[in-house]
């Protein structure tokens, strides 16, 4: 069964989302594993000599939460995307208004997640930016990362990855945005009452004239 193309498009869109949550949960994973499992983001560093070190971190859970709700809608996206194509494929299925109304549910919690998750990273990141280059060893946050950190290894490409998990994490909420008018419209067009044909709409004309064929106009 082929989906209407409204429904296509919301299919396309989830897959950029899983893209930019996969990318974002992957970014922020990796970072804080750099930092031996602290999480950076609202971070305090530290001049150890001509070192820079994170002394202190947040909560790993911070990190956790926002690489997880990432990674979580990712895969709910992903499943959603592989679901639909089977259905389309194999089975005659069809969404229904309730389940259209739980997708317009499950895309609000996401949108709220989404911009909590990205403005945690921005202003995570600036926070320890701040904090580094107030010590002024450096001019930018992004050549921090050419300092050598303490412990040796430590904060890899830290602020290449954070940048990259938080643009990631504003165009999945532009997506999710997108997602939610998408599905507003289709329950919207799916609710709309239609009105049963009447002897003057010319479709009643056209079926009437297919099954009695043509009706002679008197003069």
């Amino acid at each position: 069964m082929a989906l209407p193309w409204l429904q296509r498009v919301e299919l396309a869109l989830f897959a950029a989302t899983f893209l930019c949550g996969a990318v974002a949960a992957a970014a922020l994973t990796r970072t804080q594993g750099s930092f031996s499992g602290r999480c950076p983001l609202y971070g305090v560093a530290t001049l150890n000599g001509s070192s820079l070190a994170l002394s202190h971190p947040s909560a790993p859970s911070l990190c956790y939460f926002v690489a997880g709700a990432s990674g979580l809608l990712a895969l709910y996206c992903l499943l959603l995307l592989l679901f639909w194509i089977y259905s389309s494929c194999i089975e005659d299925s069809h969404r229904g208004s309730i389940g259209l109304r739980i997708a317009l549910a499950i895309s609000a919690i996401a949108i709220f997640l989404v911009l909590v998750s990205a403005c945690i990273l921005r202003f995570g990141t600036r926070s320890l930016c701040n904090s580094i280059i107030s010590l002024n060893s450096t001019i930018s946050c992004s050549e921090a990362q050419k300092i050598p950190w303490r412990p040796p290894g430590t904060a890899l490409q830290f602020y290449s990855n954070l940048h990259s998990a938080e643009t990631s994490s504003w165009v999945n909420l532009v997506l999710w945005c997108v997602v939610l008018v998408l599905q507003v419209v289709q329950w919207k067009s799916e609710a709309t009452p239609h009105r049963p044909l009447e002897r003057g709409d010319p479709e009643w004309s056209s079926e009437t004239d297919a099954l009695v064929g043509p009706r002679l106009s008197h003069s």
